[in-house]
């Protein structure tokens, strides 16, 4: 039975190519659609983008039939754009002529339209979904590009192991992984029942089948910090590994994501020489009410956004010049290096987001924080901006998602994280235990 679907505008803003994802189905897209979709059109951001490709996709469509009657894909299905109509059925529900409620009523004349076959209302937006429901339409979520978030993969298993392989991989420095069905990059904690509490750490060498110990982490202080727990540890032996060239780390918040990475790339940046220059970057996403247009250059516009990776590099400076004996930390000729400093000499760049596309971005260090906050088209954007040497580190809590229509299974960060884990020059480390202070810890355990 052909089922046929209409289509919501969050979905086709949320991603243009959703018109041709339903296979051999027929998908309507409401005159109200296009109408919403015009709105945004002159955009510069993400949504204007889409919003154009999305009337590029119909225009093309339109010269090889009438989109009134339908076009045929590839697929065999069909797109056609449907008039929004009003029905009885929904006439005491759907008092008021809204966009949603127009939407609904198509698909709901649709209905009428074709008794015999299935009709479902496609929408990101749960109130529609609801409203879809409670005169009597089927509704669901667009989930094609979403993740099981109860089963995202962590970057750690435990594997029990005899007394002698225990023995023998703290003699030989390796143990054969056998048949462990493990991803490239994969840590492991060893466990042994004889050795209670006494956990040995690997990381999985998927080249050459086999659990080795942490080599690029192994107990030195990265640029003036140390590790406080395991996961921070192997998050340390990936972001110092080189040839990783796409790090992911995620948990909540005080965990130490955005701390460990930005202390690794000025380590990486600053002593090592390994790449030029240390990118920062996150989403312009306001908590609560935006303050609206900000005065100044683009570095003062940012600099609100930027507060937190500000307060994270006055830690690590701080803990830097101390550990350091103002002895290596005069890189500037002088006893202790600023924040300033290093914007000011080029080893530190504060980037918008929304300047990134179409750049090219060789042999740097880049951190992309608040990474959750991304939609997945927008995380191919920026992944697909690294050029040769280029080392791109993304942080995030999928549990703390500011945008509409994003949530913990859809977002940027964790279809990076399920789509990238069978690649070899790819890791991940889910932190788990807060380190921030006791009172944060509290806070996202119980909120």
């Amino acid at each position: 039975m052909t089922k046929i679907f209409v289509l919501d505008t969050n979905v086709l803003i949320h991603n243009p190519k959703a018109l041709f994802s339903f296979d051999d189905n027929v998908v309507v897209v409401p005159i109200t659609v296009i109408e919403e979709v015009d709105q945004f059109k002159k955009g510069l951001d993400e949504k204007g983008r889409n919003a154009r490709q999305i009337g590029r996709y119909l225009d093309n469509l339109r010269k090889q039939g009438s989109l009134r009657d339908g076009v045929p894909t590839e697929k065999g299905g069909v797109i056609k754009v449907a008039l929004s109509r009003k029905v009885s059925a929904a006439s005491d529900v759907l008092i008021t002529d809204t966009n949603d409620n127009l939407i609904i009523g198509t698909a709901l004349y649709e209905k009428q339209c074709n008794p015999g076959d299935e009709v479902v209302l496609v929408s990101k937006d749960a109130n529609v979904r609801i409203k879809a429901d409670a005169v009597g339409l089927t509704a669901e979520n667009y989930e094609s590009d979403k993740v099981n978030f109860e089963e995202l993969f962590t970057g750690i298993s435990e594997i029990e192991v005899t007394e002698k392989n225990y023995q023998a991989f703290g003699q030989e420095g390796f143990l054969a992984a056998g048949k462990q069905n493990l991803y490239p990059n994969e840590f492991v904690r060893l466990v042994n029942k004889r050795r209670k509490g006494d956990n040995v750490l690997a990381r999985y060498s998927h080249e050459n089948k086999a659990f080795y110990p942490l080599t690029h982490y192994t107990g030195q202080p990265v640029f003036g910090i140390q590790p406080r727990n395991e996961e921070q540890r192997m998050a340390f032996d990936l972001l110092l590994d080189n040839d990783v060239r796409l790090v992911s780390l995620a948990g909540i918040a005080g965990t130490g994501k955005t701390l460990l990475a930005m202390a690794a790339g000025l380590n990486q940046v600053v002593e090592d020489n390994n790449y030029t220059r240390l990118v920062i970057s996150r989403p312009i996403s306001p908590l609560g009410k935006d303050l609206g247009f900000l005065p100044g250059s683009k570095a003062e516009k940012f600099n609100p956004w930027m507060q937190p990776i500000y307060d994270n590099m006055e830690i690590l400076l701080m803990g830097h010049n101390e550990s350091e004996n103002n002895n290596n930390g005069r890189i500037f000729g002088k006893k202790r290096a600023s924040l300033d400093e290093y914007l000011e000499y080029g080893f530190i760049e504060l980037e918008p987001l929304t300047y990134i596309r179409g750049r090219s971005l060789p042999n740097q260090f880049i951190i992309i924080d608040e990474a959750q906050n991304l939609t997945p088209h927008e995380m191919k954007t920026i992944i697909t901006r690294a050029g040769e040497g280029t080392k791109i580190v993304l942080t995030g809590d999928p549990y703390q998602i500011d945008i509409p229509y994003l949530d913990s299974e859809s977002n940027g960060l964790s279809m990076a994280v399920e789509k990238l884990k069978h690649e070899a020059i790819v890791g991940h480390m889910t932190l788990i235990k807060g380190e921030r202070s006791q009172l944060a810890e509290i806070a996202a355990k119980y909120f």
